[in-house]
């Protein structure tokens, strides 16, 4: 017995798109190479056959930005390239495989991380239903996994991490990980290291405010400008008494930049200059070894002058006629 299903007219035909696709892909897509995905999904449905000129008339899209996008669509492993051309990947079964991984044995450690598992479990479903309405994509419980890991946030942290993102309206995985990145490379583990990086930073961000009045910068500071600050600040150790010092020197140059202060700060740091009191008093004995200098200068070309003047009469003498 044969069955068959009648083919229906494109009129009543769909083409579908898994779920899979909107929790992972979706918000990173740029907006033409999303146009280009759906048209060949809806292609491949047919066996339909397409050249990239054609895919950019009917698109109205330029040739340059198919040709990206179908390098972006084949990176991020949405499509895959053939020799007679591409397949739609079937995103449900890369994501089931790249989610599983054999467990043939509990181990004693996997035992005894039983209860912290719990806790991160209610952790990672926190952070579901809060941030992601309860969507939230499978590779994101592998990623959330890997930086507990990594870099061994307590759940506080994590959850904080999340909502630091969300908050910023940038709640994508490059830019969590680099956040994570950043508070792992300050030690935070626990909530209260996470606290105090917030003090030191509100604090850092006090700084640079302050300096930006000083020197009259009220657009702000450059990227580069704030790495020098952050250098003086978190690897030299010094706060605003000592760099306050170093910006009144400033007024001594025309048009100062900051690497005319860097220059100043790192001098003070590499002779080990720890406090403003210490800056202060080289700054008053190299002003007087300064003095010292320039006034013995002073006596050497006098010493000089008079020396010439004895040798030029004598000079005069020897050439006396008789």
């Amino acid at each position: 017995m044969k069955l068959e299903q009648k083919e229906k007219s494109m009129l009543f035909s769909e083409t579908t798109i898994p779920d899979i696709f909107f929790s992972e892909y979706l918000s990173n897509l740029p907006g033409d190479y999303l146009k280009i995905y759906f048209y060949l999904a809806f292609l491949s449905k047919y066996g339909k056959d397409i050249k990239i000129n054609d895919l950019s008339k009917k698109l109205n899209i330029p040739l340059k930005v198919i040709n990206d996008g179908m390098k972006y669509l084949e990176e991020h492993h949405v499509i895959l390239k053939k020799t007679t051309g591409y397949i739609i990947v079937d995103l449900q079964e890369s994501t089931l495989h790249n989610l599983y991984t054999p467990n043939l044995t509990l181990s004693k450690e996997k035992v005894a991380q039983t209860s912290k598992n719990r806790t991160r479990i209610k952790a990672i479903e926190h952070i579901n239903n809060m941030y992601f309405q309860g969507i939230m994509g499978p590779s994101w419980y592998n990623d959330i996994d890997l930086w507990f890991r990594k870099y061994e946030f307590d759940e506080q942290v994590m959850i904080a991490l999340f909502d630091y993102c969300y908050n910023r309206n940038a709640l994508h995985r490059n830019y969590v990980q680099t956040v994570a990145e950043a508070w792992s490379s300050n030690k935070v583990k626990t909530w209260n290291d996470l606290d105090q990086y917030y003090e030191k930073q509100e604090s850092l961000n006090k700084l640079k405010k302050t300096i930006c009045k000083k020197l009259g910068k009220y657009n702000g500071l450059t990227q580069y400008e704030e790495a020098y600050i952050e250098n003086w600040v978190l690897n030299f150790g010094y706060d605003m008494s000592v760099i306050e010092l170093a910006l009144k020197r400033t007024t001594l140059k025309q048009n100062p930049t900051f690497e005319y202060i860097n220059s100043i700060i790192t001098n003070w740091h590499d002779r080990n200059l720890k406090t403003a009191t210490e800056v202060q008093t080289f700054l008053e004995e190299f002003k007087k070894q300064k003095q010292t200098t320039k006034e013995l200068k002073a006596k050497v070309n006098s010493a000089n002058y008079e020396q010439r003047n004895y040798e030029n009469l004598d000079f005069l003498y020897a050439n006396q006629t008789p």
